[in-house]
């Protein structure tokens, strides 16, 4: 739905990826640079000529979409400054293909929807892994927030920051899992319903993937790794990198992880040094931008939650609540009731999510200023609300196991509640403009997506309840499951298996 629901070149940065998948498909890969002008430049096939006023209405909240004119419109240029030119390809062949099929808009939106697809693979997995286990009844309300409007909105568009966070989320609730089955300790009352070697594709697959989505891939996978370690233990750690079988994904993984390194280096994606007009800050110390950073992380959380568009769509700050709510509650909880390892690993989380933009802000301010956004922190933000749950389905997490179920369909409602306010809000915003009058929607509509606002809101509405329910099932069926298994250890329901539990 998101994929559809706003114009094209509407999400930050899009017309700059859409432009190099475009290219790279069609045989340029990195493109080349032209005497005085500061980008990569690359060559638009026939149907994709780019003129600048398709972007008319960003930064200009009160003007809707129907202002700028059609990607391949004859007045525009075969060729487009892109300032992603020389970034890691996989990404943009996994997405860019449907533009050999269509043309103008048509291919962006098919771009979008096939990159949301792959997105969905990811969650899916994630998902897969976290209920692969008795003990789950809190992930279905940790993995809810994957549903967030600005995730989705970043899956359903031609920006890697969405498969990174796909990617993430995979690798947040795989790892653990696959930690676990190395963990003889987690052995005793547990069922494993997932194999190893399934559990190792996700993790593979998934950290490929996230250390080549964008330059900070090889950090970013290094950080979720670390603080993945820090949260089962040393034992398990030490029983991984003594398996044998285990060299074969690990290899795989560090291929990858080289690949993008080396590509980084060689390819010309690190950032070049910024005028002081780029950015603020280019050119200041170290501390300069980390603090900076730190004293601005309530923005960058705020952005994170709900501001679209190129900083032109914010949502209004009263309907944060309806997200911000379950997360605190969740956090909360997880600091209250889960003891020293619980406390230690959300503790870290935490402050990983909080000082790590710092420190890469910091070390990077000189030469490229500040540009930290709310949405590069996305994927430690769901991290965050995935461990805190994975420590109270611990066993030494069950002072608040009686409270999992309700609380997992009351947040799981505020989240899809909260992301239907800002699906109608963000296409409010490009309808109509955002000082019309909402009822302008339905008597004058300016713009319009594919298939219609009307539909679009309707289905949208559709899969949020089918979300909502079946995030409820979830988590009660993990709760029956988690309470029969406790049941057969102290030895009073014989018949109540956790084996038998799944195969019901």
């Amino acid at each position: 739905m998101w994929s559809l629901a706003s114009p094209i070149f509407s999400v930050p940065d899009e017309n700059a990826h859409a432009t190099k998948a475009i290219a790279q498909v069609n045989g340029q890969v990195i493109g080349y640079h032209v005497p005085g002008v500061k980008h990569t430049v690359v060559d638009l096939p026939e149907g994709y000529s780019y003129a600048p006023h398709i972007l008319c209405f960003a930064y200009h909240p009160n003007q809707p979409a129907n202002c700028g004119v059609e990607l391949g419109d004859a007045s525009g240029t075969d060729w487009f400054n892109t300032w992603v030119g020389a970034y890691n390809p996989l990404y943009y062949y996994a997405v860019g293909w449907p533009s050999l099929i269509l043309d103008g808009a048509a291919g962006i939106y098919g771009m979008r929807i096939v990159s949301g697809l792959l997105a969905a693979v990811f969650v899916a997995w994630g998902f897969q892994a976290a209920m692969s286990v008795r003990r789950s009844r809190w992930m279905p309300l940790g993995l809810a927030f994957v549903a967030a409007p600005m995730v989705v909105y970043f899956f359903g568009s031609v920006n890697p920051n969405g498969i990174e966070i796909a990617s993430a989320v995979a690798l947040w609730t795989a790892l653990p899992r696959l930690l676990e089955q190395f963990d003889s300790r987690k052995m005793v009352g547990d069922v494993w319903v997932l194999p190893r070697w399934y559990l190792w594709m996700i993790v593979a697959i998934a950290s490929v993937t996230l250390a080549t989505a964008r330059a900070t891939g090889p950090l970013w996978l290094i950080v979720v790794v670390g603080i993945c370690f820090i949260a089962t233990g040393w034992k398990p750690v030490k029983a991984l990198f003594t398996t044998g079988r285990a060299y074969i994904p690990l290899g795989f993984v560090a291929a990858g992880g080289i690949f993008s390194i080396v590509w980084t280096l060689s390819g010309g994606s690190l950032s070049s040094q910024a005028d002081k007009s780029d950015a603020p800050l280019v050119g200041a110390s170290f501390m300069q931008g980390f603090v900076h950073v730190l004293r601005t992380t309530p923005g960058f959380i705020q952005q994170a939650i709900g501001y679209f568009g190129w900083f032109d769509a914010p949502l209004p700050t009263t309907a944060y609540w309806l997200f911000v709510i379950p997360l605190g509650t969740l956090i909360i909880l997880a600091f209250t009731a889960s003891r020293r390892r619980g406390l230690i690993t959300v503790a870290v989380m935490v402050a990983a999510a909080i000082f790590v933009p710092a420190l890469v802000q910091g070390y990077s301010v000189s030469q490229t200023g500040i540009i930290w956004q709310g949405r590069y922190g996305l994927f430690l933000y769901l991290g965050i609300t995935i461990l805190a749950a994975w420590v109270l389905c611990a066993k030494d997490g069950d002072r608040a196991a009686f409270l999992s179920t309700r609380l997992t369909w009351i947040g799981a409602a505020m989240i899809a509640s909260y992301g239907l306010l800002a699906f109608v809000a963000v296409m409010w915003r490009y309808v109509v403009g955002s000082a019309a009058p909402i009822s302008e929607m339905w008597k004058n509509p300016a713009w319009q997506p594919p298939l219609g606002w009307p539909t679009l809101v309707a289905l949208y509405a559709l899969v949020s309840i089918v979300f909502v329910v079946w995030t409820g099932w979830l988590a009660g069926r993990a709760a029956r499951l988690d309470d029969a298994g406790d049941s057969t250890v102290s030895g009073t329901a014989a018949d109540s298996s956790p084996e038998r539990v799944l195969r019901g």
